[in-house]
Formats: C-alpha cells, sequence, structure tokens
C-alpha cells in the first residue's frame, strides 16, 4: 500500500475528461459532464489531516484501520469531495459554491484512482448570473460509485473554460 501511494505521488495528478454539447464556444448545457481523476496520497492525507484537524487514526494508522474492518488508512471522504468544487470553480472562475449534499457508498484508499464527475442538470438565469443544479458522483478505479450527491453554484457565466492543471 505505501509503495502504491510512493508510485503515485509523482504521477499528475490533474486528468481531465470532458463531455461538451457542440457548440462554439462551448457553452454549459443540461446532461454535460466534466470530470477529473487523481490519485490520493499518503502525503494529501497526512496534509488535510493537519488542515482539517480531522486526526481520526482510521486515515492514519493501517493497523487502526484494518481493526475495523478496512484495508488500511482511508482517504477523508470530504478530500475526495473537494473535487467537485475543484472542477466547477477551475472551470467557471469566480463561481461560487451554495450547496452540497453527499452520500458515501464506499471507503476510498491512498493509491486508488479516483473520477470525479460533475453533470449539469439544471441551469437557470439569476441576476446576470447562473444558477446550476449538478448531478456529483465519485467513482473508484473506473467503475465502483464511492460517492453520489448534488451540489448547487452560482456561475458568472455559461461558457466553460479551459482548466489550467499542474503537476504535484
Amino acid at each position: 500500500m505505501l509503495m502504491r501511494g510512493l508510485v503515485f505521488s509523482s504521477t499528475l495528478q490533474c486528468l481531465r475528461l470532458r463531455y461538451f454539447s457542440s457548440e462554439t464556444p462551448r457553452v454549459l448545457k443540461p446532461g454535460d459532464v466534466l470530470r477529473q481523476a487523481r490519485y490520493f496520497t499518503e502525503d494529501d492525507v497526512l496534509q488535510y489531516s493537519k488542515v482539517s484537524h480531522d486526526c481520526n487514526p482510521l486515515h492514519t494508522d493501517a493497523s487502526t484501520a484494518r481493526g475495523v474492518g478496512f484495508e488500511g488508512p482511508l482517504v477523508h471522504g470530504m478530500l475526495v469531495a473537494s473535487l467537485f468544487p475543484h472542477i466547477i470553480s477551475s472551470h467557471f472562475p469566480g463561481a461560487v459554491y451554495v450547496s452540497q449534499s453527499l452520500n458515501f457508498k464506499f471507503p476510498v484508499y491512498i493509491g486508488d484512482q479516483v473520477t470525479a464527475e460533475v453533470q449539469a442538470s439544471n441551469l437557470r438565469e439569476n441576476k446576470n448570473r447562473y444558477l446550476a443544479k449538478f448531478k456529483t458522483r465519485c467513482f473508484k478505479n473506473g467503475e465502483l460509485l464511492v460517492i453520489e450527491g448534488e451540489a448547487m453554484a452560482m456561475l458568472p457565466t455559461l461558457t466553460v473554460e479551459q482548466e489550467h492543471c499542474k503537476e504535484k
């Protein structure tokens, strides 16, 4: 498990697959999906533990995690869910995250590939901005649904900007 975390720590952290309407410029429409894939490392979990003050040993101690039936230390669910506002704000700079509901279905472990997606389900204009409702989901290793929910965001525009990713 530790080795998998080390192998992925230098891996490009941002892989995007996007599906858009065929219009140019790209304008968000209901049904459009924005995605990002990521591997979470031990360092990600330790940093999140520090900043969030969530020191539950299930996230940092393998024997504690195994003692309650998990394969190893868990990635914080809220750290995984942080992919949703990242996807939205990186494509709509100036977006304001209004709400998020989350259902955690299965654990995510260090080194698992997580693919997060936000799918526009409802868009409405509101005082020169747009209130957007998104279906949110995360999949582990390409297939297992681990988180689902809904998000609302105020978007300054419906024009989708290219996301600029950096290597970690």
